[in-house]
């Protein structure tokens, strides 16, 4: 039992094997992390550009009055006011075409 238990011991044939395979397994865990937090800093900033158009959009309208045949219509307008969270270089557009 002793000289089993010794050449248990004794035996590294596979522990050159097993430090490459950690090597290789803590080189591939580090580009992972790298590549993933690329990858997480890039849909951040594709999904500010979509919220920065959102944010530029004009929401303004207006719909003329009409009227004909016995019957007619006022019309309405709406401006849209600048928000807290649009952006510092938002410029609003009239109903009419000018800006504002």
């Amino acid at each position: 039992m002793n000289a089993v238990v010794s050449r248990l011991i004794n035996d590294e044939s596979g522990f050159i094997v097993s430090a490459e395979l950690v090597l290789i397994g803590t080189v591939a865990v580090l580009a992972m992390v790298v590549g993933l937090s690329e990858v997480s800093f890039n849909i951040n900033n594709e999904l500010h550009d979509i919220a920065s158009a959102f944010g530029a959009m004009n929401q303004s309208f207006r719909a003329n009055g009409a009227s004909g045949h016995g019957g007619q219509s006022s019309g309405s307008n709406f401006g849209d006011q600048h928000d807290f969270c649009d952006g510092g270089s938002l410029t609003s557009v009239s109903p009419n075409g000018g800006e504002q």
